[in-house]
C-alpha cells in the first residue's frame, strides 16, 4: 500500500490548488481516503474524507471551499481547494485504511488511518 501526494505549491490568498493522492498496491475505489494537514506548531487535523461508498466529509473550516473526489481510472483522489486563505498553509497528507470505513466522527482522528503518504506543502500568501 502506497500513497503519493502531490500538487502543493505557493498561491496567493483567494487562489486555487488541486492536490492529488495517487494510490498504488491497492484499488483506492474500494477504500476510504482522507486528507489531513499540519501547520507549523500545530497538531495534524482532518481536512476531508471520501469513503468507499462515496460519502464525503469536510472540516468546518473548509466546507464550501474544498471538494474531494476520486478518479477510479487513475486510482487517484483529488482535493480541489478554492478560495484559499493564509490559514490553509500547511503540509497536506493523504491516508487510507484498507480494512475499515470511517463514520462522520472517526475520520477526523489520525489514529484511525493506517497508511500515509508523504506530505505536500501548501503555502498561501496574504
Amino acid at each position: 500500500v502506497q500513497l503519493q501526494a502531490s500538487g502543493g505549491g505557493l498561491v496567493q490568498s483567494g487562489g486555487s490548488l488541486r492536490l492529488s493522492c495517487a494510490a498504488s498496491g491497492f484499488n483506492s475505489r474500494y477504500h476510504a481516503i482522507v486528507w489531513f494537514r499540519q501547520a507549523p506548531g500545530k497538531e495534524r487535523e482532518g481536512v476531508s474524507c471520501i469513503t468507499s461508498g462515496g460519502a464525503t466529509y469536510y472540516a468546518d473550516s473548509v466546507k464550501g471551499r474544498f471538494t474531494i473526489s476520486r478518479d477510479n481510472a487513475r486510482n487517484t483522489v483529488y482535493l480541489q481547494m478554492n478560495s484559499l486563505k493564509p490559514e490553509d498553509t500547511a503540509v497536506y497528507y493523504c491516508g487510507t485504511d484498507i480494512v475499515r470505513d470511517p463514520n462522520s466522527d472517526s475520520w477526523k482522528f489520525s489514529s484511525f488511518w493506517d497508511y500515509w503518504g508523504q506530505g505536500t506543502l501548501v503555502t498561501v500568501s496574504s
